[in-house]
């Protein structure tokens, strides 16, 4: 389980990336259970929906993605 002040960074971390960002991130998710996220779905949700089932995913994964990986542009 993800500590506190991990959560914490994991929530300000999320709501700090666009949508194109977001979506990278839900492509190249690796966790250890299957996640099958199309681009066209993903298109479709509002950013604070995606910024939501990914923080939601990285809880579930128990873990906070890299700052840096997270913030690249493509």
């Amino acid at each position: 389980m993800l500590e506190s002040h991990q959560v914490e960074e994991l929530i300000c971390l999320v709501s700090s990336l666009d949508k194109p960002t977001l979506t990278r991130q839900f492509m190249s998710f690796s966790g250890n259970f299957p996640v099958d996220f199309t681009p066209e779905f993903l298109d479709g949700l509002s950013l604070e929906r995606l910024r939501h089932i990914f923080v939601a995913l990285c809880l579930q994964a128990q873990r906070v993605p890299m700052g840096e990986a997270m913030t690249t542009a493509a």
